[in-house]
């Protein structure tokens, strides 16, 4: 049985050598379209290859598969007899936040989780412009500023609970105004297009919580780090908790591994009150 930290440090690697690639090409990424009409850069491309060759000996072995945004054969493990027999799930996302990577804006992340029998474990998210990592060993989770740098400084985060007011902020996705509204008299709404913003921030108190509805590879390094902050993903529609990873909360078409419903990351306390002031539109 290999510990903890012996995954954890291949993904600080991963992570530092993701950054790397990513800064070093950042000025000339030749951004491009998907048939989804997403945005894909020769970074993405770059480090999707990384996390293969990093993690290669570990997908060798017995129960553990990749899931890559960057790899449309990442929609063959979309089966719960195929996610039952894999004890580990590593999830990358090789650029979070790519519209603001290919304009050369600095809110842009990398991400990988490694989730263990179905449920959150260990997860690294490096924002590699703003020199800043989060990251959870499984049992505590990190904020780390000037990671990998000579003065690197480690804060262990803790649940803040923030109470709602003016001052707060609650992070949504860029199309929250398509299909819902808020009365925003009590937090305001500020919007990254960046979904590892909107999670990693508010677990260092900087937000209340998020609005989302993404893919698993979008939230699953962020998953365990928010977790020990106090927070929890709440389905929107019935207030469960997200604590584990099953097939049918994920379509499979035309967005493999994409959430079927929207939910809440906030802390307990917080959920009714931020969803008491949120509705959605009514079709014309």
């Amino acid at each position: 049985m290999i510990s903890p930290e012996i995954y954890l440090e291949r993904m600080f690697s991963f992570a530092r050598e993701a950054g790397g690639i990513a800064l070093d090409l950042v000025g000339h990424s030749d951004p491009g379209f998907k048939k989804d009409h997403s945005i894909i850069t020769l970074a993405d491309k770059a480090i999707s290859k990384l996390a293969r060759d990093k993690l290669g000996d570990f997908l060798q072995k017995p129960g553990h598969i990749l899931i890559d945004e960057e790899d449309p054969g990442s929609i063959e493990y979309l089966d719960q007899k195929r996610l039952d027999q894999s004890s580990f799930i590593w999830a990358v996302d090789p650029i979070d936040g790519t519209r603001l990577y290919a304009n050369r804006m600095p809110l842009f992340g990398i991400s990988i989780g490694l989730i263990k029998d179905l449920k959150p474990w260990l997860g690294v998210v490096y924002f590699p412009m703003l020199k800043e990592l989060f990251y959870c060993d499984g049992a505590e989770a990190y904020f780390v500023q000037d990671a990998f740098g000579p003065n690197q400084t480690k804060t262990r985060i803790v649940p803040l609970d923030e109470e709602l007011s003016a001052r707060s902020l609650f992070f949504c996705n860029d199309t929250f105004f398509d299909k819902f509204f808020c009365d925003t008299k009590d937090f305001h709404i500020m919007i990254h297009a960046c979904a590892v913003v909107n999670l990693c921030w508010p677990a260092i108190g900087r937000g209340v919580g998020c609005f989302l509805k993404c893919h698993l590879w979008d939230f699953a390094g962020s998953w365990p780090i928010i977790r020990r902050a106090g927070f929890d993903l709440r389905r929107v529609s019935d207030g469960r908790v997200l604590d584990r990873v099953e097939a049918d909360l994920f379509n499979r078409e035309p967005l493999s591994w994409h959430m079927k419903e929207y939910y809440l990351i906030s802390s307990e306390r917080n959920f009714r009150q931020i969803l008491s002031k949120i509705g959605r539109r009514t079709p014309c």
